[in-house]
């Protein structure tokens, strides 16, 4: 899907409206298409779809920081090398600053918008069959997606999935995150008979009817579903086309640009260098790339005697050498605990294609995340073609094995993890002779060497129940307090004061805004 952006120009904004926007109303747009002039045929129904996948690109989604904000901040993974963005990650969040990064307003515009192409696209006999089940299909899915951070993040939440008049959208109060699920997984279940199992060429990307069942399969497990959390996780395990692969690395290797998906991913959001600086490129990438101007350690020293290149220059040299370069903005880091390697495994594969402490024979100032990073010349600093893993089969496999715990302990779920561990460990290292609880409390770490930085780990620790301690007991770096700042309310987000102003039926159902008043 690397040509989505050309072929939505006309559509990046074409179906906005905000909740309690009034003023978009009130605009003369001149640039946007009539709803009832448009889904005539095919292609314009596409390209309703694509504006979908447009807005999962924004920065406030998965282009920059802004959901990594929310979920790999503020927990045991990753932490600041210098003071940015502390707010989030300090827990010191108010309603003020609640959606700094304009999350909410991204996901409720998905919302708006895929609402408005069910809508258009339900019965509609201009379109053939094939492309109207995809377009529904991939419309559900993605409000879907849009509801599960939603309710991750702030509990209960205004919800609609049909379009409403300006005066009651805005009027709406907090629905249950419960009876938002339920519905949404209604949803996934329709979308997954309506999409297709695989794609191939330009429409590598978009969501398949296996992205449904991951999903569905996610919420499931938050929602401790664990017999049908379980079933969508083997009917994905059994029936997709997907597959671990043999080498942890070469899940995320990014490096060539014309092949960046593999068969491990279930689902990605699709980035790609786009020349100008725009929507198709990501910058998230850069917050994991190193500063040159940071590295490497001791970098004034000159090994060769006085007069000759400082460790600097040595390193700037040899990068450019390979033709790479540490141009990014290196603010993303391992905290201390997981960069030491004594923490994992002796024999854990996964730690060295997962950080990197030293490059090309220097060690580095900072730990960085290598799974996260490139330093291809080719993928210059704030315009990266890196892909987003949103859903990967060993995912998969973990939640099958927490959930087949759960249900019957520990004896059946030992063939999904080992099937995970097979491939970390060499010898292999396979698990037996475990507890329930054990089993529990072991599955802790192995999701997150599995999948650090990958968007879950905040949301697993809340999920378990273990957030708190977990944060006030992890080493952070001297400038961050994040444990002294917690607080039990500090699990959801406040509703944006913004919103609140525009409607104050948003207070109806908790005065306290999730404890923030």
């Amino acid at each position: 899907m690397k040509n989505i952006f050309i072929k939505t120009g006309l559509l990046s904004m074409a179906f906005v409206l905000l909740l309690s926007c009034d003023k978009f109303l009130e605009e003369d747009l001149r640039d946007q298409i009539a709803t009832d002039n448009f889904f005539n045929n095919d292609q314009e129904a596409l390209l309703a779809s694509n504006g979908l996948y447009r807005i999962l690109h924004r920065g406030s989604l998965y282009k920059t920081r802004g959901l990594d904000d929310y979920y790999v901040s503020g927990a045991d993974e990753v932490g600041p090398s210098r003071n940015v963005n502390g707010q989030i990650h300090n827990y010191l969040i108010a309603e003020g600053v609640a959606d700094g990064n304009g999350v909410w307003s991204s996901l409720y515009e998905i919302v708006r918008n895929a609402s408005l192409n069910i809508e258009n696209v339900e019965g509609n006999e201009n379109l053939s069959e094939a492309v109207r089940d995809q377009v529904l299909g991939e419309s559900l899915f993605i409000r879907a997606l849009a509801y599960f951070h939603l309710t991750n993040l702030w509990g209960d939440v205004p919800y609609f999935r049909e379009l409403l008049p300006l005066d009651e959208l805005g009027s709406l109060e907090r629905f249950s995150k419960e009876q938002i699920r339920t519905e949404m997984k209604n949803d996934l279940a329709t979308a997954f008979e309506l999409l297709p199992s695989s794609y191939s060429g330009g429409d590598l990307g978009r969501a398949s009817k296996w992205a449904a069942a991951a999903l569905k399969a996610k919420f499931h497990l938050f929602d401790e579903e664990w017999l049908l959390a379980k079933g969508e996780c083997d009917e994905i395990i059994n029936n997709s086309p997907h597959r671990l692969l043999e080498d942890f690395a070469s899940v995320f290797d990014q490096t060539n640009p014309t092949d960046q998906y593999n068969d491990e991913q279930i689902f990605a959001i699709d980035f790609t260098t786009d020349g100008i600086y725009g929507d198709a490129a990501t910058q998230r990438t850069d917050d994991y790339n190193p500063r040159l101007r940071e590295e490497p350690n001791n970098r004034n020293a000159r090994p060769g005697g006085p007069g000759t290149p400082t460790n600097w220059e040595l390193l700037q040299a040899d990068l450019q050498a390979v033709d790479q370069d540490m141009s990014g903005y290196g603010w993303a880091v391992p905290l201390p605990e997981i960069a030491d390697k004594a923490n994992w495994d002796a024999d854990d594969l996964r730690y060295d294609a997962t950080i990197v402490t030293e490059y090309l024979g220097y060690q580095l100032s900072f730990p960085y995340y290598r799974k996260n990073w490139n330093l291809n010349n080719s993928s210059p600093r704030g315009n990266h073609n890196e892909n987003y893993i949103v859903f990967r089969l060993a995912d998969i496999y973990l939640m099958a094995a927490e959930a087949e715990n759960e249900l019957n302990g520990p004896g059946g779920a030992y063939t999904y993890v080992n099937k995970v561990r097979e491939r970390a460990f060499e010898p292999d290292k396979p698990w037996s002779g475990m507890s329930q609880s054990q089993f529990r409390e072991a599955m802790y770490d192995e999701r997150k060497y599995e999948l650090c930085t990958e968007g879950y780990r905040k949301m697993d620790l809340i999920r378990w129940g273990i957030l708190l301690d977990v944060v006030r007991n992890v080493q952070h770096r001297s400038f961050n307090n994040p444990g002294d700042n917690i607080k039990p309310h500090h699990v959801l987000l406040p509703i944006p004061q913004d919103e609140i102003l525009l409607n104050p039926n948003l207070l109806n159902s908790d005065p306290t805004n999730n404890g923030y008043r």
